[in-house]
């Protein structure tokens, strides 16, 4: 049994992967860190990590796909401004459509989406707010003195 099923029918979709695409697209001369699967797969494993470490009951199919949706919106922000987390909240909720979750996961996923810039996301909303910020590698980031995050929320130290 394919644990992450929903997560790899997403990752193939072609309207995920054009909007990949696009986010590379925009991002091609970015110094400062991208909006990549690889920022998406880190934000995935600490959030596991994190839940696992709460306590609580989500399946890694589900923590996995809500990390591979929560920037896909990224390339409407580059392009006309909207703010990401809102433009990621649309984008999501055609390509949850094609997945097999409860509407109750579904709504838990769009929340996490939407809240993931907020410092005051509760429940599994803030484990991706708090995974998002974790998963960047300021400690070893050639541009870190040029970036705009204050010290206090870079992450100076190896934390997961």
């Amino acid at each position: 049994m394919d644990q992450l099923k929903n997560t790899n029918t997403l990752f193939h979709n072609t309207d995920y992967q054009n909007y990949l695409k696009k986010i590379t697209a925009c991002e091609v001369s970015r110094s400062f860190c991208r909006h990549d699967i690889d920022h998406f797969l880190s934000v995935a494993r600490i959030a596991s990590i994190k839940t696992m470490e709460a306590g609580l009951n989500f399946s890694r199919d589900l923590i996995y796909t809500t990390a591979l949706l929560h920037d896909i919106g990224r390339f409407v922000q580059y392009q006309d401004k909207t703010p990401h987390e809102i433009a990621s909240h649309q984008l999501a909720i055609p390509l949850l459509k094609i997945l097999d979750y409860t509407d109750d996961q579904k709504n838990l996923i769009l929340d996490a989406i939407l809240n993931h810039r907020n410092p005051k996301a509760k429940g599994f909303s803030q484990i991706v707010y708090q995974s998002d910020k974790l998963s960047r590698a300021c400690f070893c980031c050639p541009v870190e003195k040029e970036c705009d995050w204050s010290s206090e929320k870079k992450n100076l130290t190896i934390v997961y």
